[in-house]
C-alpha cells in the first residue's frame, strides 16, 4: 500500500528537499505553499509533485485544502508541518502584528493542519506527524522573541500530542534544524556567515536541506513506529540539547 504523505510549505527550501524526498521514498505526496506562485509552478514541473495553495494560519483554509488534497492524492498518512516565516525584530520594537503572524502560522499551522489529519489517522490506526521546529526554539535567539516562542510550542505540542496518540498507532516528533544552506541562509553576508556563523557549528559547515529531509523519512517510516515525542536536532554539533 502506498502511503500519502502531505508538507506544508512544501515546494521551496527544506520543504522541497522534503517533499522530494518522501516521493523518492515511495509515497504519493502533496506539497502545499503559500504564495509563490512561480516557484510552485517550477517545483510541480520539475518534480511532477502535486501542488495546493493555503495559508496554513487559517483553520478554514486548512480544512478546505486537506480534504481537497484527500480527494485527488489520498488520505493523509504522514503530515509535515513545515511551513513557517520569520518577522525579526527586537522585542521593544515588536508589533503586535508581527508576534501574531509568526505565532499563527508556524504554531497555530499545528493544530490547523493536525486537526484535519488526526481523525483520519486514528480510524486507520496509523499516522505520522513530522513538526519542523529549530535550533532557536531550543536555545532562544536575539530578535526572534515570536519565532523562538513559536518553535518552543511547536517542541511542546509535539510531546503532548504524542502522549494522546501513542496507543492508536500514531506517532507524532519534532525536527530542530540549525543554520541550513537554504536562500534565507545564502542571503546572509558571506563575512557574517563565515566569521559569526560557521564558528558557532562544530562541524564546521551548514547543513543541506537534504539532510533534513533524510531525518524526516526515517521517522516517517513504518519501521520507525517506536519512536514518539522525540525532538531530533539537526545542527552540526551546535547546541546540544
Amino acid at each position: 500500500m502506498t502511503r500519502t504523505a502531505l508538507v506544508t510549505g512544501g515546494t521551496r527550501g527544506i520543504g522541497a528537499a522534503i517533499s522530494k524526498a518522501l516521493k523518492g521514498a515511495g509515497y504519493n505526496v502533496a506539497a502545499s505553499y503559500a504564495g509563490n506562485d512561480e516557484a510552485a509552478a517550477k517545483f510541480k514541473a520539475q518534480t511532477g509533485i502535486a501542488v495546493y495553495k493555503w495559508d496554513v494560519a487559517s483553520f478554514d483554509a486548512c480544512a478546505a485544502g486537506v480534504k481537497k488534497v484527500e480527494a485527488e492524492v489520498g488520505p493523509v498518512d504522514v503530515l509535515v508541518n513545515n511551513a513557517g516565516i520569520t518577522r525579526d525584530t527586537p522585542f521593544h520594537k515588536m508589533t503586535l502584528d508581527q508576534w501574531n503572524a509568526v505565532i499563527n502560522t508556524n504554531l497555530g499551522s499545528l493544530f490547523n493542519m493536525s486537526r484535519q489529519v488526526i481523525e483520519g489517522m486514528r480510524a486507520r490506526k496509523f499516522g505520522r506527524i513530522i513538526n519542523i521546529s529549530s535550533i532557536n526554539g531550543q536555545k532562544g535567539q536575539f530578535g526572534q522573541v515570536n519565532y523562538s516562542a513559536s518553535k518552543a510550542g511547536d517542541i511542546g505540542f509535539t510531546k503532548a500530542l504524542a502522549l494522546e496518540t501513542a496507543r492508536g498507532g500514531i506517532t507524532v516528533n519534532a525536527i530542530c534544524p540549525g543554520y541550513i544552506n537554504t536562500e534565507m541562509v545564502q542571503a546572509v553576508p558571506k563575512d557574517v556567515l563565515e566569521q559569526k556563523i560557521l564558528p558557532l557549528i562544530p562541524v564546521n559547515r551548514l547543513g543541506e536541506p537534504e539532510e533534513i529531509a533524510r531525518a524526516v523519512v526515517f521517522l516517517a517510516a513504518d519501521d520507525s513506529a517506536f519512536i514518539t515525542g522525540s525532538t531530533l536536532s539537526v545542527n552540526g554539533g551546535q547546541y546540544l540539547a
